[in-house]
């Protein structure tokens, strides 16, 4: 390829001026530089004196050829000179730009979407029309249009945490002729080699393949001391090492990197394995793996209940060992069936009491020592699980009133083998009704029962039975004791009643029950009956978002669903267990793509087109300068002044990105400097007005009240301008405000976890009523679905903010009557015992939400003045104040946490005193 082949010009028919640089320089040599006037008085003496030989001078050639460099560049810089241009095909048809947007993508994104816009901006230059497709997010109908169109939705793509799907057949069969540019990922998917025989009847079909390799992590396993972690990679060739980060939540609830685990592939393996020993509550904190470095899906695991390992106490009623029937022992199944899944824990009740374990179990236990602390214990989210047995039976012979440790009160005797209910044949079970927690599971035939305890008659049984056999007799019944359950197993704990502890439909029961977490896969079998929520989905970087409201899936369908739009990765809910839905299986593979041979490749060497007019341009203007000043220089009317000036100005010229960086730069010194109040701006500029003045006016009131001592407010940009600055931003919610981008929500979520606090205001509270969403309220919940927020509720009385600096019940603004909604307390409502006070957020909540419009109530102009009206007379004066007594509380509170929450505790330790 030579030189000029790697040249294009946008505008080449302005290169003819190049042509009249000989002309120019010819005028420029003919025409003599300006002559130096000076004040001689000296040359009156010359007056008269004929010169015969008259020689006018001439500008220097190194000047003249400095002012045709100048005209050469100029005329170049308009000219539109582009290194490596696209290649112009024999048609200017219309063009399909094709982006995958999958996780594989996720870590080149920015670079494919550059990509994209440069083709798009070159079709425009020639005029063809074009349309953008993205594979994980096609739109229904697929219209060719301006090139503007097809740059703002890449603009506003992003990557999703699936894979494109397998049917495009008849999608493209109403477009005609097209041609395509494909910026593909390097993974191979399904579907993919018939998508590109279906674009290839409509045109000429270019890829250009992203430079990542993608790695990713496999299901963690729970090992005996710790957890087993696998990872995958796409090529193998050269040994590669990677570190897997291990996040989880520390007492407080922050995510935080717990460990850091390094496995290493060797040059043959796509696979690599490491063990990492952990304690055991560390284990259970674990929330998910990410590796270090890659940016996607993929390479991120969530973690649920089935890599947790929780502690479980067995205690039975024997009194010492039986000497060669230990094997027989109750104790004995129960060990053999949890210690794979679960630590045991030994000890006396009272031990196991303070170690707080996960469940208790009491096989064939007559008669519990500490009742009452184990009552409390499970009253405070404890699962107590107990087993029948001979012990059982002939302690309720002796009293007839129900256990309050027993969910059921039981029959006397029971239902024993030989006695005078024994039965002709074993009984088997029933199959699971709809409303308890087995629904679903499978019913083996060949698990039967012998024996049992009955329970009682009485007309709330049967909201207690969750399981029967055959003849309708109860096989276990549950009852709620406060935040934990009470579960009765009328069998014994081993084989002497039932052969149900050796089957596998006794662990499914005990996971269903919560009792453990990882005792079945979430295998179609044994979801079915179940129903599951998405309650965090995760994007294709990896990052998980709270989701709305949305319908429940049934357990047995999601388990055999692929990763799609509906059925996303992240965290499921249902009833009481969490399941983390991940990109990889044991199974993946992630496998290169691989292209047909009509497809024209672009290699990664490929040269990218880079347009160079503005370099010109700005060499045009140097070089022009450079002859300014040395005009000057040649007319002696160079000064320091002078040059100053003129190199000021170049700089200033020529440096826009740097100036705005300056200012930039200076606005982020002012914010640290003093507290700045900040406010996101709108695409309403009376709106942002309004916001600028409130918050100077609560600056000024900030002033005048506190020790506080505002600088001016300012307006932020979320994607140009940094928070972190900033400790509060009052963000005035308008109908005009789009969807935020990946880099907006990032940058918000960012500020939030640092300790930022935002100030939703819908400003609806004239006409927001109770149980009615605004349209103020809809952009409000669309804004805020990628958001990272707490579990907020109605403002409690005895919030900090109600007393930070004034003492308020009521949050006016310029309306009165909407409430405000806060962080909800970690444990509202529970008495701690000893504690005379509710135990309240220990911190700032992260945003409030209202809809009262603060910022018109703070509003003042330039001399300090109300800007709008509040209410009306003396109502509506008293009404500014409370709006502004709230802005100081709210700001206090920002600056200074929970310090007054101890004014709650007066009343209490007044009436301590007085005892």
């Amino acid at each position: 390829m030579t030189f000029f082949s790697m040249i294009g010009f946008t505008a080449p028919w302005l290169l003819v001026g190049l042509f009249a640089l000989p002309l120019l320089w010819i005028l420029l040599r003919a025409v003599p530089p300006a002559p130096i006037r000076r004040v001689f008085p000296g040359v009156a003496l010359l007056l008269g004196l004929n010169d015969e030989t008259v020689q006018a001078d001439r500008t220097p050639c190194w000047l003249l050829l400095l002012r045709a460099l100048v005209m050469a560049c100029l005329i170049i810089g308009l000219a539109g000179p582009i290194v490596n241009p696209a290649p112009k095909g024999q048609n200017l048809s219309k063009l399909l730009v094709v982006l995958e947007g999958s996780w594989a993508d996720a870590s080149d994104w920015e670079a494919q979407q550059l990509a994209a816009l440069e083709v798009v901006q070159q079709s425009g230059n020639q005029g063809r029309p074009v349309a953008f497709l993205q594979l994980t997010a096609p739109q229904k109908d697929l219209v060719f249009s301006a090139a503007s169109e097809a740059a703002r939705a890449i603009k506003a793509a992003e990557p999703n945490a699936w894979l494109p799907k397998r049917n495009w057949q008849g999608q493209f069969d109403s477009l005609g002729d097209f041609d395509t540019h494909w910026l593909a990922s390097p993974l191979d998917w399904p579907g993919r080699d018939r998508l590109v025989r279906d674009l290839l009847r409509h045109g000429s079909v270019e890829v250009a393949m992203s430079r990542s390799s993608p790695v990713g992590l496999l299901p963690v396993r729970a090992a005996a001391q710790g957890i087993e972690i696998s990872a995958v990679r796409m090529t193998a060739g050269q040994a590669q090492g990677v570190v897997v980060d291990i996040l989880g939540l520390d007492p407080s609830g922050v995510e935080r990197r717990l460990q850091s685990a390094e496995m290493g592939f060797s040059a043959q393996d796509l696979r690599a394995t490491t063990t990492m020993d952990l304690p055991l509550e560390m284990r259970n904190r674990i929330s998910r793996l990410v590796v270090a470095g890659h940016k996607s899906a993929a390479a991120v695991r969530l973690t649920d209940d089935r890599i947790q390992r929780p502690e479980i106490a067995i205690l039975t009623g024997e009194t010492s060992d039986r000497e060669g029937l230990i094997l027989f022992a109750p104790d004995h199944y129960l060990t053999q069936a949890l210690s794979p899944v679960a630590d045991l824990i030994d000890g006396t009740l009272d031990d196991v009491l303070l170690a707080n374990p996960d469940a208790i179990i009491l096989a064939d236990v007559a008669k519990v020592a500490s009742k009452e602390a184990l009552a409390d214990w499970v009253a405070e989210g404890g699962t107590l699980l107990r087993f029948a047995g001979p012990r059982l039976a002939a302690a309720q012979f002796e009293a007839q009133t129900r256990d309050p440790l027993l969910p059921v009160k039981l029959r006397a005797g029971g239902r024993t083998v030989g006695g005078a209910m024994s039965w002709g044949a074993p009984k088997t079970l029933q199959s699971f009704e709809i409303d308890t927690p087995f629904y679903g599971l499978p019913v083996p035939d060949e698990v039967t029962v012998t024996a049992q305890v009955l329970a009682e008659p009485g007309p709330d049984l049967a909201s207690h039975v969750i399981a029967r056999l055959s003849d309708g007799t109860p096989l276990v019944t549950r009852r709620q004791l406060g935040q934990g359950q009470v579960v009765l197993f009328h069998v014994t704990a081993n084989t002497e009643w039932s052969n149900l502890p050796i089957s596998g439909l006794f662990v499914s029961m005990l996971e269903r029950l919560s009792v453990i977490g990882s005792a079945a896969n979430f295998e179609p079998e044994s979801l079915a009956g179940s129903t599951w929520q998405l309650v965090q989905q995760m994007d294709g970087a990896g990052e998980l978002r709270r989701v709305g409201d949305r319908a429940g899936i049934a357990g047995a369908e999601l388990a055999q669903a692929a990763i799609s739009a509906q059925t996303p990765a992240g965290l499921y809910q249902g009833q009481d267990r969490r399941w983390a839905r991940n990109i990889l299986s044991d199974d993946s593979q992630l496998t290169p793509a691989r292209w047909p041979d009509e497809v024209r490749l672009l290699g990664q060497d490929q040269a990218r087109s880079h347009r160079l007019g503005a370099w010109f341009l700005a060499l045009a203007l140097c070089l022009l300068t450079a002859d300014v000043v040395a005009s000057l220089w040649l007319s002696g009317r160079l000064r320091g002044g002078v040059l100053a000036a003129v190199t000021g100005a170049l700089l200033t010229s020529i440096s826009p990105e740097n100036a705005l960086a300056q200012m930039s730069q200076d606005r982020a010194i002012a914010a640290s400097r003093a507290v700045v109040l900040a406010y996101v701006e709108t695409q309403d500029a009376r709106q942002d007005e309004i916001s600028r003045a409130g918050l100077l006016g609560l600056s000024q009131a900030l002033f005048q009240r506190t020790s506080i001592e505002p600088a001016p407010p300012m307006g932020l940009s979320l994607a140009r301008d940094e928070l972190s600055f900033f400790p509060f931003l009052y963000w005035p919610i308008t109908l005009g405000q789009q969807a935020l981008s990946f880099e907006e929500l990032s940058k918000l979520n960012r500020y939030l976890k640092g300790g930022g606090m935002i100030l939703f205001d819908t400003r609806d509270g004239d006409i927001a009523r109770v149980g009615q969403t605004t349209k103020e309220g809809r952009v409000l919940q669309q804004l805020a679905s990628g958001l990272n927020l707490p579990p907020l509720a109605p403002i409690a009385l005895d919030h900090v903010l109600t007393r930070s600096f004034y003492l308020l019940q009521d949050f006016p603004g310029r309306y009165p009557r909407g409430g405000i909604w806060v962080e909800a307390p970690q444990n509202s409502g529970v008495q701690v015992e000893g504690m005379p006070f509710r135990n309240l957020n220990d911190g700032v909540t992260p945003v409030v939400i209202g809809g009262n419009d603060w910022a018109a109530a703070w509003a003042v102009d330039e001399a300090g003045e109300p800007l709008l009206p509040v209410g009306r007379g003396m109502a509506g004066e008293r009404q500014r104040e409370i709006a502004l007594r709230f802005g100081v509380n709210l700001i206090m509170h920002v600056l200074t946490g929970n310090y007054k929450s101890d004014q709650v505790h007066v009343p209490e330790l007044l009436k301590r005193l007085g005892e």
